[in-house]
C-alpha cells in the first residue's frame, strides 16, 4: 500500500475521477456575483454580437481585462448553449490542467512519488478546488502561469536534452503569453521577476543562456500582439486605459475599493492550503536548502522564490482580492509534495492531525452558523447550509484521523491519498451547500417576476437604478440601462455616454412619460430608492423584491 504512486491504473483512475467530479458539479450552482455573472455576461454579449475584438459588459466598452476567458466562454456558449456549466467549463478545464501539469513537473524534476503527491496536493487544496469551479479570471491566469512554471522547471532541470529544453521553454513562453491574454502584464512581469531573483539568489546567471529568448519572444508576441493591435486600432482609447490605468494605477494608487491590510493574504494562504497547512511552513523552509552541487539548477529554490515573490507582490499592492494569490499554489503544492515525500513522517502526521482538528471545528460551529446572516431573511439560508458544513466537518474529521493512522504506520502513499480525497469531498460539500446563499446574492428568485413583467422582451426598457446586478442580467439574457450608477463602467460611459441615464431626475422624467403613454417599463432598483420615488408621486408598482433590490413596473 506504500507503492501506490507506481500504479499506473490507479493514477489514471484518480485523474478520471477528478475530472468527472470537477466537471460534473459545474452546473449545480447559480452564477454568483460579481465575477461569475460579469464574465458570463461579457461572453454572452460577445457570442450574441459576433464582435470578438471589443469586449463589452452590459453593452458598454469594458477594457479592464484581456479577452482570453471571454473568448473561451463565448466559444463554449456557441457550442453548448447558455448556462452555468458552460460558463464555468473553461475554468474547470484550467484547474484540471494545472493539476496535471504540476504532477508531470513533479515527476520529471523530483521523482515519481513527488509527482503523484504534487497532483494530489494541488487537486485537493481548497483554493484550487474552489477556483476551478468559479467563473473568474484568476484560474485562467493561474493555469497559464502553472504552464510557465512547470515548463521552466522541466526545461531547466539537470540532464535535460537540447531538444527537450527548447520545446519546454517554448511551452513556457506560450504559457506567459496566455497569462497576459488572461489578465494582463502580470502574466510576464511576475515570471520574469521570479527568474531575475532566482538567478541572483542562486548565482546562476547561465540560466539566461538557456531560455531561448529569440524564439520565445517571437512566439510570445505572435500569441499576444494580434488582439492588442486590433483592439487598439478599433478603440484608440483602449491602450492607455488598459496599460496605465488598469496596471500601474491599480497597483500603486488607492480608490479601487480593494484596499486591505498588508497581512490580508496570510490567512487566505493558510486556509487555501488546507488540508496541507500542517506541513506548509516546513515545505517553504525546505525550498531554501541546497541539496545539490553548487552549479546545479535548484528547482526548490525557484519554487520558493515563485511563491514568496508573488505573495509579496500582491501583498504590497493597493488592490487586493482573495483569488489574487491563486498562482502561488502550484509552486506550494510541489514544495509540499517534496516535503511529504522526503521529509520525516511527522510532517504527514501534522497535516493529517490539523485536518482532523479542522473537521472537529466545523462540526462545533454548525449550530452557530445562523449568526453569519447580515441581511433580513438570510438566517434561513445559513440554516439550510448547516447540514452541508456538518457533512464536510465529519469527512475532514474521519479522513484526517485515517490519514493520521496510516502515517503512523508508515503508509505514506495511502495517508496522502486519503487526506486528499477527504479534503476534496469536504470542499465539494461546502460549495454545493452554499447554493441557497449564492442564489440569494444573485437575485435569481426575482427572475420569474421579471419575466412576467416583460423584462425578457427586448422592446421593454429595463432600468438598473443605483446598482448593477452582475448575474441577474445574464439570466435575463439581455442588457439593461444604467441609472445613476457608474462604478466599473465609468471609463466606458465616458466613451459612450448615450448608453446610460446619469441622474435620477432624468430617469423619473422618462419613466413618467412612458407611463403616461402606456409604454411598459421595468426597473431593478435599490429598495431605499422606492420610498423616495413614491414620495415624489412617481407611478410605480413593486412586483418583487428582497433585502438587496426591488423590481418595479410603471403600470
Amino acid at each position: 500500500m506504500n507503492e501506490l504512486h507506481r500504479n499506473a491504473a490507479l493514477r489514471w483512475t484518480l485523474l478520471l475521477v477528478l475530472a468527472a467530479a470537477l466537471l460534473a458539479v459545474l452546473g449545480v450552482r447559480t452564477l454568483v456575483p460579481a465575477d461569475e455573472g460579469r464574465y458570463a455576461e461579457m461572453a454572452r454579449e460577445m457570442f450574441a454580437s459576433g464582435d470578438w475584438i471589443t469586449t463589452r459588459l452590459n453593452g458598454i466598452k469594458y477594457f479592464e481585462k484581456p479577452p482570453l476567458q471571454t473568448w473561451m466562454n463565448a466559444l463554449t456558449f456557441s457550442l453548448f448553449g447558455l448556462g452555468e456549466w458552460q460558463a464555468r467549463l473553461w475554468t474547470g478545464l484550467c484547474g484540471l490542467a494545472g493539476v496535471v501539469l504540476t504532477g508531470i513537473a513533479g515527476t520529471r524534476v523530483f521523482g515519481e512519488r513527488t509527482g503523484f503527491y504534487a497532483a494530489l496536493v494541488l487537486g485537493s487544496s481548497v483554493f484550487w478546488v474552489v477556483g476551478s469551479q468559479a467563473n473568474s479570471l484568476d484560474m485562467s491566469l493561474s493555469a497559464a502561469m502553472a504552464l510557465s512554471l512547470c515548463a521552466l522547471l522541466i526545461a531547466q532541470r539537470d540532464g535535460a536534452g537540447a531538444r527537450e529544453r527548447r520545446n519546454w521553454m517554448l511551452a513556457c513562453w506560450a504559457g506567459m503569453a496566455l497569462a497576459v491574454l488572461s489578465k494582463g502584464l502580470v502574466g510576464i512581469v511576475l515570471p520574469g521577476a521570479v527568474l531575475v531573483l532566482y538567478s541572483l539568489i542562486a548565482r546562476d546567471l547561465r540560466i539566461w543562456t538557456r531560455l531561448h529568448l529569440g524564439k520565445g519572444l517571437l512566439l510570445f508576441f505572435l500569441i499576444t500582439a494580434p488582439w492588442f493591435v486590433l483592439v487598439g486600432l478599433k478603440n484608440p482609447e483602449q491602450p492607455y486605459f488598459f496599460f496605465v490605468h488598469e496596471h500601474f494605477a491599480r497597483f500603486l494608487l488607492k480608490g479601487h475599493n480593494r484596499e486591505e491590510p498588508w497581512w490580508y493574504f496570510l490567512p487566505l494562504l493558510a486556509a487555501g492550503s488546507m488540508p496541507w497547512l500542517g506541513v506548509l511552513a516546513q515545505s517553504l523552509a525546505g525550498g531554501a536548502r541546497n541539496d545539490g552541487p553548487a552549479q546545479a539548477f535548484r528547482p526548490r529554490l525557484l519554487l520558493l522564490v515563485w511563491a514568496v515573490f508573488i505573495f509579496l507582490f500582491f501583498s504590497v499592492s493597493n488592490s487586493k482580492l482573495p483569488a489574487y494569490i491563486l498562482p502561488v499554489f502550484p509552486a506550494v503544492a510541489l514544495l509540499v509534495a517534496h516535503r511529504l515525500d522526503e521529509g520525516p513522517r511527522r510532517g504527514r502526521m501534522l497535516a493529517a492531525g490539523s485536518t482532523a482538528l479542522l473537521g472537529a471545528a466545523f462540526v462545533a460551529v454548525v449550530p452557530f452558523m445562523e449568526h453569519l446572516a447580515r441581511r433580513p431573511g438570510e438566517a434561513a439560508l445559513y440554516e439550510a447550509f448547516q447540514p452541508w458544513v456538518l457533512a464536510a466537518g465529519i469527512v475532514l474529521l474521519v479522513g484526517g484521523l485515517l490519514a493520521l493512522l496510516y502515517a503512523r504506520q508508515m503508509l505514506s502513499d495511502l495517508s496522502v491519498l486519503v487526506l486528499a480525497l477527504a479534503a476534496f469531498a469536504a470542499t465539494q460539500s461546502i460549495m454545493a451547500g452554499f447554493e441557497p446563499v449564492g442564489r440569494a446574492r444573485a437575485g435569481l428568485d426575482l427572475l420569474p417576476a421579471l419575466q412576467a413583467a416583460g423584462a425578457t422582451d427586448p422592446s421593454v426598457p429595463v432600468y438598473s437604478v443605483g446598482l448593477y446586478e452582475q448575474s441577474l442580467t445574464f439570466y435575463l439574457n439581455r442588457t439593461v440601462t444604467l441609472v445613476a450608477f457608474e462604478d466599473e463602467f465609468a471609463f466606458g460611459l465616458q466613451q459612450e455616454p448615450q448608453r446610460w441615464i446619469p441622474s435620477m431626475a432624468a430617469f423619473v422624467a422618462r419613466w413618467r412619460d412612458d407611463a403616461a403613454a402606456g409604454r411598459r417599463n421595468v426597473a431593478i432598483i435599490r429598495p431605499e430608492f422606492v420610498a423616495d420615488l413614491r414620495r415624489q408621486g412617481v407611478p410605480l408598482r413593486v412586483v418583487a423584491g428582497d433585502a438587496r433590490r426591488s423590481v418595479i413596473v410603471n403600470y
